[in-house]
């Protein structure tokens, strides 16, 4: 008795693998032209990439220049919509074609070679579809291998680390309605002004900005679509939500926290593997003030003699110079004092500065002084001694004048 295998067929490609083969075929063409019409070794792609997103009135064109000003980014945004009205793109529709995934990244990607944008660029308004989300991808992959590829050669400066962020300026549906119906009252009492003077220029009237139907339906498309795209890339690429109802200076204040640098992200990973040996900063702050007060109660304990001899020189042999200085607020004191030849002491006088608010620092001068001259060699015979050199800073007074 014999069977036959049931029949198989063949496993349905689901919509989602179909975009990432669409997405490794646009990019793989789009490469491959820009590798025939440069060369590998003129792809040199901005070192930091920020995609910016915005729900309708959430202050992207508010906070785009701070955010260049931040990252001391020179060239102006990119917006992916004026892209599709350059010569470039005009040529496609004029041709009967049609502005699609390919042509976007394919225009975006020379723009992107630009020398403007060499130290940084915003994208505003990409990614926004699943395909060139996977684009975005293959690119930093790209700039990646390009990297080790030229690691060890004279071009190796013009290959640095990719950087991506991803920023969303974030509102809820119904700030964002009001925000575009008041930008739309403000427009059109502006024109009316610019008219009526013939003085200033006309601002763009758009249709979102005077029904409220209209600006719900722009809200929805962003949570849809510009949205969802720049999400997907959360797992990847350095996030950064930005609720962006708060008043503009805590907004911005956000942005600084959220865009401060961090030598981990911005590094070579060879340069930042030498350089984490050595403590941040901000490390060695966080618990100054209990480590302090803890050396200060153990000087007390455990060598309570040594403590009070420094006390007692600071009250009578420096602070009565320091006074005088008080409005400099710096204070230079030389002093021969055997008291510190005892290193401790100098540890001890530096901490009780620091714990009363004085910055004070410590330095050992040894200088020759002649003792005696021996008469049949001609030789002339030194002692030397021990100059100790004080520095001492404060906030100093604050004096009117005029």
């Amino acid at each position: 008795m014999s069977s036959t295998a049931p029949e198989t067929s063949p496993k349905p490609v689901v919509p989602a693998d179909l975009e990432i083969k669409d997405a490794q075929l646009i990019f793989n063409h789009v490469w491959k032209q820009l590798e025939a019409d440069y060369g590998l070794e003129k792809l040199r792609f901005p070192k930091e990439l920020i995609l910016l997103g915005g729900a309708p009135g959430a202050g992207k064109g508010t906070n785009t220049d701070f955010i260049r000003q931040v990252r001391g980014i020179d060239a102006q945004p990119i917006v992916v919509s004026a892209l599709l009205d350059t010569p470039e793109a005009r040529e496609i529709k004029a041709r009967g074609g049609m502005v699609g995934d390919r042509e976007v990244v394919g225009i975006l990607m020379r723009k992107l070679l630009e020398p403007e944008q060499q130290n940084g660029a915003i994208l505003d308004g990409f990614p926004r579809t699943k395909v060139q989300v996977e684009c975005l991808k293959m690119l930093f992959d790209e700039m990646m291998r390009l990297r080790r590829d030229f690691a060890d050669t004279p071009l190796a400066a013009h290959f640095k680390q990719p950087i991506f962020h991803i920023m969303v300026l974030f509102v809820d549906e119904a700030e964002s309605i009001a925000r575009q119906l008041k930008r739309g009252r403000e427009v059109l009492d502006h024109n009316k002004e610019v008219r009526q003077s013939g003085l200033g220029e006309l601002w763009e009237e758009r249709a979102t900005d005077f029904d409220p139907e209209l600006a719900r339906n722009r809200y929805k498309v962003f949570k849809e679509k510009t949205y969802d795209a720049l999400v997907s890339l959360k797992e990847i690429f350095h996030y950064h939500f930005i609720n962006a109802q708060a008043p503009l200076e805590v907004v911005r204040q956000n942005i600084l926290k959220e865009l401060e640098y961090q030598s981990s992200l911005e590094l070579d990973p060879r340069t930042f593997d030498l350089l984490r040996k050595l403590p941040l900063a901000s490390e060695i702050i966080r618990h100054a003030r209990q480590d302090l007060v803890r050396r200060l109660d153990t000087y007390k304990v455990e060598h309570p003699a040594l403590m009070q001899a420094v006390v007692g020189f600071i009250e009578t042999k420096m602070m009565p110079i320091i006074v005088r200085h008080a409005i400099s607020g710096r204070a230079c004191i030389n002093t021969e004092d055997a008291l510190f030849h005892e290193p401790l002491a100098l540890a001890m006088l530096i901490d009780i500065f620091s714990e009363r608010g004085f910055h004070a620092t410590a330095d050992l001068h040894h200088i020759e002084i002649p003792d005696r001259f021996d008469l049949e060699t001609g030789a002339v015979h030194c002692r030397k001694k021990k100059v100790f050199r004080f520095n001492i800073h404060f906030k100093g007074s604050e004096i009117r004048r005029g």
